[in-house]
């Protein structure tokens, strides 16, 4: 690696349909900027890289005080999140807006990640926890624990979590 190349790092621990995107677009568009990138799926994150998953994950109404209302000026207790198909609703918001803006799938960013050369690393340690094969991954995704991780984040990267 030269000293005037740049590396983005980022570690993914939470496998959630808004938590998702974060991650993707940065190391995607680092990628389009001559950037290295790697994207370290640990814990839950790892559901964003399962076979068929990355478009059918949810976004939770609970614990989320930013989500907006669904009803534009009414205010909406957080208690009604715990209702059954409250997720759902969020999930259905989230992806409309997400196609209104014309933002790709998180399926189509994986994609677009593992064309452009973003490294996408699954945590060797949570898929031994989480009983997760690597034939349950994507294709394109590597194997490797926290030191080989870190063994590309410190180098000269910008390092971040989501």
């Amino acid at each position: 690696m030269s000293e005037t190349t740049k590396r983005l790092a980022i570690i993914t621990l939470h496998g959630t349909l808004d938590t998702g995107y974060p991650p993707l677009i940065l190391a995607t568009a680092a990628a389009a900027m001559d950037m290295e990138a790697a994207i370290f799926f640990t814990f839950f994150g790892l559901e964003i890289i399962k076979k068929g998953n990355a478009d059918k994950l949810q976004v939770s109404p609970i614990a989320n005080p930013a989500m907006p209302q669904p009803v534009p000026g009414i205010s909406v207790p957080n208690i009604i999140g715990m209702l059954p198909g409250m997720t759902a609703v969020a999930t259905g918001m989230m992806n409309s807006w997400m196609k209104k803006a014309n933002v790709a799938k998180l399926s189509e960013l994986l994609e677009m990640a593992v064309e452009s050369g973003v490294r996408l690393i699954a945590c060797q340690m949570s898929m031994d926890v989480m009983g997760i094969k690597k034939e349950d991954l994507i294709d394109g995704v590597e194997i490797g624990g926290a030191a080989t991780f870190l063994e590309f984040a410190s180098e000269n990267a910008i390092a971040l979590s989501f």
